[in-house]
């Protein structure tokens, strides 16, 4: 049996902070990392935390060697296409440097299991929906190809450096902690169904979709939405398998369903009783059509399934966004 202490990074932000709350719930000791230049202080309140970049080695070694750490969970990182598109640079060097560095630290203080945050940007426009694992990575934006650099890392590191590590691609990370403890709170605010949200709760504001002639069933946008708590489940997954299996794994983390921009607006109406006012826009550089998962693997292997569906995600969402957005 490892060591129960687990080291998150960016656990002041959204899905990092997810999975903190559900391991320290689950009798980890969880150590967190966030240099809190997108994450909420407030957030990081299930472990010991230390405000800090996993850019600086020394910090994480002696982070590391003070708490004993087994297993890293890596979650810090920039998340917005479009920034990336303006300034790769910036991406490149906080997804793929910084990691890189962190890598190092696991290296030098011999931490075998590491568990990575990744995206279903890494597959680009992918040639089959729904997305394989073995689909190829084809990214068409800096943010998928800063982490898909990171995904050929690991694999390398399995072979020659005996790191046991698992690569987990989220769809649409989507939903609220149902407690109303945590939930999604990002500036500026990219994500479809907060964004949704704010313009039905917002006097005066009106939502832009970008693009309404994709080649979809109504024209916009395509997209597997999957509930935060689901996704933190499937970490906690992750680190029973990979203490057992002592090997390299990739999953796909999605509902295997997609949903336009127009439903959700239209499920969002639905559950909220309120009118979202929207404006077809321009498209944005670097969205696909459709972007769907095929989950089959994460079901076999993590024995993981998804209990929540669009109305609950958007339920759990519009309760934060009424009530306890206050981290």
């Amino acid at each position: 049996m490892q060591e129960p202490n687990i080291l998150i990074t960016g656990a002041a932000g959204y899905i990092g902070s997810h999975v903190a709350k559900l391991l320290s719930k689950k009798n980890f000791n969880t150590i967190l990392l966030d240099d809190l230049s997108t994450g909420h202080k407030g957030a990081a309140k299930y472990g010991v935390f230390y405000e800090g970049s996993t850019g600086n080695q020394s910090l994480v070694e002696k982070i590391i060697q003070e708490h004993k750490i087994s297993t890293v969970m890596h979650f810090a990182g920039s998340a917005i296409v479009e920034e990336s598109i303006q300034n790769p640079l910036a991406y490149y060097s906080n997804n793929t440097a910084n990691t890189i560095s962190l890598l190092m630290a696991l290296q030098k203080t011999n931490v075998k299991y590491f568990i990575f945050s990744s995206t279903c940007a890494v597959y680009g426009t992918p040639a089959i929906v729904p997305i394989p694992e073995e689909c190829e990575h084809n990214p068409i934006n800096p943010y998928g190809q800063s982490k898909s650099f990171i995904e050929k890392i690991l694999n390398d590191l399995t072979k020659q450096a005996g790191l046991c590590s698992a690569v987990l691609r989220y769809f649409n990370a989507a939903g609220a902690d149902p407690d109303g403890a945590l939930g999604e709170n990002h500036t500026p605010e990219t994500h479809l169904i907060p964004r949704v949200l704010q313009a039905c709760l917002t006097p005066n504001s009106k939502l832009t979709i970008y693009g309404g002639d994709y080649k979809t069933r109504d024209g916009t946008c395509i997209r597997d939405y999957i509930h935060v708590e689901d996704l933190a489940w499937a970490h906690l997954k992750a680190v029973h398998l990979l203490w057992d299996k002592n090997s390299f794994f990739d999953f796909n983390l999605g509902s295997e369903k997609g949903a336009s921009v127009l439903e959700i607006i239209e499920a969002t109406q639905k559950i909220t009783g309120l009118k979202v006012p929207y404006a077809i826009g321009p498209r944005r550089i670097g969205d696909p059509p459709v972007l769907i998962a095929q989950s089959q693997k994460a079901k076999n292997l993590l024995g993981w399934k998804p209990q929540h569906d669009i109305p609950s995600i958007i339920k759990t969402a519009f309760d934060w966004e009424k009530t306890a957005k206050t981290i």
